[in-house]
């Protein structure tokens, strides 16, 4: 069969390759064969296929009939400098990774190569492991933006697909406003109903349904609910229209089986998201009265998940509290074990929802060939499955099974033409030390299993009341945190940053502090990890950025230079209102968009690229400054700080401390240098002596904060500072006509 999308579902492009353009073409370019023999030989390998050359000429003429994977390319040769390759390949546009290497003393060349595109820059003499980390690295970037490129065209496909399936789907399928009035009706409800599908957008579902089922699908047909607990096989009868179209397949009402789920949308309110419509799908079932037999054409069975064929939750349920009243008679024990797969998420946003489906059932059959004959398996949720171990002879009994499915799940899976590896993370709760009925035994498993989540992931642990205690204080401390948006006990400390040659305060960094009713102030390493695991971190930035441009717009009227420095979570960047985010706050308080820096942790840049620097591009394109926080402990690439236009670094406090009176400070000057010549400001954080001040401003580091100048306060006593602040007779030192604690 044949369907009318355009290209391929699945590309082809990887499965044309021949046996030699499979290889990674490696291009060697200097001018010194030596150094080329030793280059290929470092890093030769059965799937990679390296060449040399020596001058810029004659890597042309290669470029002009080959194309390679990666490109090591000498900065000085014979008949010009690199420089003219990566001009070339620019101008073309071509896709060569580009690691340049340099004997050059001077930043020139790193500046220009990176300006140019450059995957890397090496400085002469670097090491073996130097260079075989910038190639894997370079190599590595080289294949996810391929494989980026072949999701793209999945996704598109995709996309085609369903829209041909659905408006040509035998079954029913329709959308809901919140209202409950039909906004979507494929072809189907014509044929089924007799009812044009334009006559019936705008109108309520109830129009369709037997007024004898109203009662039944009010909470159905628009169903609110989502996963597991939104609607599933549910029976009801439709209406045909009386008047209805000539093709229409009878009359009287249509059985059908129903299945529904909740759509909701994230708004710009402190509500992580609202209720927006149901998405439902409804199959005809056979008409007995002309024959056809329901037991063979019913698509669906009543007591199985229809994705994995394995028991669902409802029988599950009744065999657990069945296993508990004999385990009771008997005096035996039972174990329950809850896993959940980890970082399943990234499965689906990689491969697929039609991927990720086929790997859940790849699980389900293994966890199944693990279990002993009367076990049953479940699958509980999106990616959770639930074991019942009736008759276990002692705790033992369950964690061999517990080792053995770990054992089991070791080895990959085929996805697609590819293999992946998965890891589950796995509570056990046993009966009745654990819980007398099946309600509890579920959930302390459950709580085992997060427990092993926080700890690392991939391993199984009991259940034990230590950990009911612990879980139960983060869910409260998780409640708490969610209510203090609401309650106002959120509030922002500043910390000025000072600069030295021109004795003033030039900036203030906010930083979110908790005032718990009870616990009084709560530094934000006690909460934002956990805000950002709990999901609404996003909403706990706007609120910080919001709050500190207020502030802001009311310094500035008398210190119209001043600037705020606020820290976004990584979780931030998930979200693609971020950029419009920012952009209100700025325009609602009249602050131009240089005024306003955002600050982020080097971890970032080494995050997923396509994900980031949409994100990031958008705030740069809005005119704010991006700060690297904590620069220098992470190994990003120079080169990510112009592909993702860093306008300040700030010194780690790390580095800081380690500064003594006497000696070098290899680390903080090569930072500056990098700064300097990369034009992008520099800042040091954590000074706290007199020394550290002074040897930053050796090293060309004009701004600081630290607690030499002020530790963070509240609005009031920042204001203070700002007001009383009077530049001292000492160059580079800064005092206040009241003590600052």
């Amino acid at each position: 069969m044949v369907t009318p999308w355009e290209g391929p579902f699945f590309p082809l492009e990887a499965n044309r390759r021949t046996a030699s353009e499979s290889l990674v073409r490696i291009l060697v370019v200097d001018d010194e064969p030596s150094l080329t023999r030793s280059i290929g030989a470092l890093l030769q390998s059965n799937d990679r296929l390296i060449e040399d050359c020596g001058s810029v000429a004659e890597t042309l003429a290669r470029l002009n009939t080959s194309s390679f994977d990666l490109l090591i390319l000498d900065y000085r040769l014979p008949d010009a400098t690199g420089l003219a390759v990566l001009d070339w390949l620019l101008s073309h546009n071509r896709r060569e990774s580009v690691i340049m290497i340099s004997g050059e003393q001077s930043m020139d060349a790193a500046i220009g190569a990176l300006r140019r595109n450059a995957d890397d820059f090496l400085l002469k003499p670097y090491n073996a492991d130097q260079l075989r980390r910038a190639v894997s690295s370079a190599l590595l970037k080289r294949q996810l933006e391929r494989t980026n490129r072949l999701v793209q065209q999945r996704l598109q496909s995709s996309e085609q697909m369903h829209r041909y399936l659905v408006e040509n789907s035998l079954d029913l399928i329709y959308t809901l406003d919140a209202d409950g009035r039909f906004n979507y009706l494929n072809p189907r409800i014509e044929s089924l109903l007799g009812h044009r599908r334009n006559a019936l957008i705008g109108k309520h579902f109830s129009e369709i349904v037997h007024p004898e089922d109203l009662e039944r699908a009010r909470f159905s047909f628009n169903e609110r609910r989502t996963g597991s607990r939104s609607t599933h096989n549910l029976e009801l009868r439709l209406n045909r229209n009386p008047y209805g179209l000539d093709d229409s397949d009878g009359n009287g009402p249509v059985s059908v089986v129903l299945n529904a789920t909740g759509i909701y949308n994230r708004t710009d309110s402190r509500a992580s998201a609202h209720y927006a419509g149901t998405y439902g799908a409804a199959r005809c079932l056979p008409d007995v009265r002309s024959g056809e037999s329901t037991s063979v054409a019913h698509p669906y069975r009543p007591n199985q998940d229809p994705l994995t064929q394995l028991p669902n939750r409802d029988l599950f349920r009744d065999r657990l509290n069945l296993a508990i009243a004999q385990a009771k008679r008997r005096k035996s024990l039972i174990a329950v074990m809850f896993i959940d797969m980890d970082r399943f998420k990234q499965v689906n946003e990689t491969y697929g929802q039609g991927e990720g489906d086929a790997l859940l059932r790849s699980v389900a059959l293994r966890l199944k060939q693990c279990l002993r004959r009367g076990d049953t398996l479940t699958r509980h949720g999106s990616d959770e499955f639930v074991v019942l171990l009736p008759d276990i002879g002692t705790q033992a009994h369950a964690l061999a099974i517990a080792e053995k499915i770990l054992l089991a799940l070791r080895t990959p899976f085929p996805l697609g033409e590819n293999e992946l590896s998965t890891t589950i993370s796995m509570g056990i709760a046993l009966h009745p030390e654990d819980g007398a009925n099946a309600e509890d035994l579920i959930q302390h498993a459950s709580v085992a299993m997060h427990q092993v989540k926080g700890n690392g992931r991939n391993a199984y642990s009991l259940f034990s009341p230590d950990m009911h205690t612990t879980y139960r204080t983060r869910v409260g401390l998780e409640n708490e945190l969610r209510q203090a948006l609401i309650r106002n006990e959120l509030e922002l400390h500043y910390q000025p940053q000072i600069s030295l040659s021109r004795n003033c305060v030039t900036g203030m960094e906010a930083l979110l502090r908790w005032r718990h009713p009870s616990h009084g102030l709560v530094a934000p390493s006690r909460f934002i990890q956990l805000a950002e695991e709990a999901g609404f971190i996003h909403e706990i930035s706007k609120w910080v950025l919001e709050t500190g441009c207020a502030q802001l717009a009311t310094w500035r009227r008398r210190y119209p230079e001043l600037r705020l420095a606020a820290n976004l979570s990584s979780r931030d960047f998930d979200h693609t209102d971020l950029g419009e985010t920012v952009s209100r706050a700025l325009v609602r308080h009249s602050l131009p968009a240089d005024s306003l820096e955002l600050e982020v942790t080097e971890w970032l840049l080494l995050e997923d690229a396509e994900r980031v620097r949409p994100r990031m591009q958008g705030l740069r394109d809005l005119g704010v400054g991006i700060v690297i926080d904590n620069f220098g402990t992470t190994c990003s690439s120079l080169s990510s700080l112009q592909r993702y236009g860093i306008t300040r670094l700030k010194i780690d406090r790390s580095y800081v401390k380690q500064i003594k009176t006497t000696g070098t400070h290899p680390i903080i000057s090569a930072i500056a240098g990098i700064a300097h010549n990369f034009d992008i400001q520099l800042t040091a954080e954590g000074v706290e002596r007199d020394d550290q001040r002074n040897a930053l401003a050796n090293l060309g580091c004009d701004e600081m904060q630290g607690f030499l100048f002020s530790r963070p306060v509240d609005a009031l006593e920042a204001t203070r500072i700002l007001q009383d602040l009077r530049p001292s007779s000492t160059v580079g030192r800064l005092t206040y006509s009241t003590a600052i604690s």
